[in-house]
C-alpha cells in the first residue's frame, strides 16, 4: 500500500527526496525554525512573568538581531569550514565571542529601553548578557558545524562508495573478458583449415557458432548474472565449437538439477573452468577426456562441478613443468569474491584415479519476475 501511495504521489511532485538533497532549502528552514522556536520560547516565559506586551517587543528585537548575526556567521563558517582545523577552531572562536559581544551590548540596551525605561548601562554594563548569549551563538555554531561536517562526511562516504563500486565493476569487466586468446586463434585456424579442405558446411557451421559464442560474450553486462541453464547453453556452444576440433577425444557431460536452472550466477563463470579442462585434459591425451558439468541444489545453496577425466593437477604440472590451471582458477575466485563476498566457496580436488575437480558453492538465487 505504501509503495502505491508513493506512485500516487510522484505526479504532484510530492515525492519523498532526502531533507538536506537541497542544503540551501534546508539551512533556511532549519535556521528559520530555530530563530522561531526562541522567540514563542522567550515570549512565553515572559507573558508567564507578567513582563507584559513590551516584553514580546524586546523578545523580537533579539530574535532579528540572533537571527542576523548568525546569518553573517554562516557566510564566515562557509569559508571557515575549507580551511585546516585550527585556522578553522580558532578564528570561529573568535567569531562567536564578537558576536557575543554585540548580541549582549544589543540585548542589555533593549532591555533597559522597553523593560526598564529610564535606566543607562554603560561600560561594562553592556556585556551583562554575554554569558547567555555566548552558550546561545556557541550552541548555534557547534549545531552549524556539527551538521555540515555530517554533510561532508557522507558526501566523501558516498564518494568513495563510488570509485569502489567503478573499481569492481573495472575489475569484473577485465576478469570476464579474460577469455583465453589461444580459443579464439585456434578456432579460427581451424575454419581456415576447414576451408581451405573444401568442407565449408562445417566452416559455416563452426562460424556461426563462434559468432554466437562471441556475441554472448560481448553483449552481456560484465557485471551481470544469468540464470544455470542460460550458462550451460553457452557452454554447450562453446564446447561444440571445440567438439569440431578435437572430435571423439571430447566428450562432454551435463547433469543439471531441474531445481537449480533458474538460479543466478555471474555470467561465463564456468567457460574457464570448461576451456581449462580442455586444454589440461583432453589436448595432452591421445583418448581426449571426458568433462562432466554438475549442478544440484542443496538446501539453500547451489553446488556446481566442473571435472574431468585427466592426469589432474600434478600430473599435467609433472608434464609441463609447471602449474597449469593457476590463472583461470584464480580469475574464478575473483569473481566469486566479487560477486558473493565470503558467502561462497570454491575448492579444488584431484582424484587419485587422475582427473582434476572444481566444486563452487554459492547462495540459491533465483530469477527476479519482470
Amino acid at each position: 500500500m505504501g509503495g502505491d501511495a508513493a506512485k500516487r504521489l510522484k505526479p504532484f511532485g510530492l515525492q519523498q527526496q532526502p531533507f538536506f538533497a537541497d542544503k540551501n532549502r534546508a539551512f533556511w528552514t532549519l535556521q528559520s525554525a530555530g530563530w522561531a522556536g526562541y522567540f514563542i520560547l522567550r515570549s512565553l516565559s515572559g507573558i508567564a512573568n507578567a513582563f507584559g506586551f513590551t516584553f514580546i517587543v524586546h523578545t523580537a528585537l533579539l530574535t532579528a538581531t540572533g537571527y542576523s548575526i548568525t546569518l553573517l556567521m554562516a557566510a564566515a563558517f562557509r569559508r571557515l569550514i575549507k580551511m585546516r582545523p585550527i585556522i578553522t577552531w580558532a578564528i570561529s572562536i573568535a567569531l562567536v565571542l564578537i558576536a557575543s559581544a554585540g548580541f549582549s551590548a544589543i540585548e542589555t540596551w533593549s532591555h533597559a529601553t522597553f523593560l526598564r525605561p529610564g535606566t543607562r548601562p554603560e561600560g561594562m554594563e553592556f556585556l551583562g548578557a554575554i554569558l547567555l548569549d555566548f552558550s546561545l551563538l556557541a550552541a548555534w555554531s557547534a549545531l552549524y558545524y556539527g551538521i555540515n561536517y555530517y554533510l561532508l562526511l557522507e558526501e566523501q562516504t558516498d564518494q568513495l562508495l563510488r570509485l569502489e563500486h567503478q573499481a569492481s565493476s573495472a575489475q569484473l569487466a577485465m576478469l570476464r573478458y579474460q577469455l583465453n586468446p589461444h580459443f579464439l586463434f585456434n578456432t579460427l585456424n581451424s575454419i581456415s583449415t576447414l576451408v581451405l579442405l573444401k568442407q565449408t558446411d562445417r566452416a559455416n557451421a563452426m562460424l556461426s557458432r563462434l559468432s554466437s559464442f562471441l556475441r554472448y560474450t560481448l553483449v552481456n553486462e560484465p557485471m551481470g548474472s544469468v540464470t544455470v541453464a542460460q550458462e550451460v547453453e553457452t557452454l554447450k556452444l562453446y564446447l561444440e565449437i571445440e567438439k569440431m576440433r578435437f572430435e571423439e577425444r571430447l566428450r562432454p557431460r551435463f547433469n543439471i538439477d531441474p531445481a537449480v536452472a533458474r538460479a543466478r550466477l555471474p555470467s561465463l563463470l564456468l567457460q574457464p573452468l570448461v576451456e581449462n579442462a580442455i586444454k589440461y585434459a583432453v589436448t595432452p591425451q591421445e583418448e581426449g577426456a571426458d568433462i562432466a558439468v554438475e549442478a544440484r541444489k542443496i538446501g539453500d545453496r547451489v553446488v556446481i562441478t566442473v571435472s574431468d577425466t585427466g592426469p589432474g593437477a600434478d600430473g599435467q604440472a609433472l608434464r609441463t613443468g609447471q602449474s597449469s590451471t593457476g590463472v583461470g582458477l584464480a580469475n574464478i575466485r575473483d569473481r566469486l569474491a566479487q560477486a558473493y563476498g565470503a558467502d561462497q566457496r570454491f575448492e579444488t580436488q584431484t582424484n587419485i584415479t587422475g582427473g582434476f575437480g572444481v566444486i563452487i558453492e554459492i547462495p540459491y538465487q533465483i530469477e527476479e519476475p519482470k
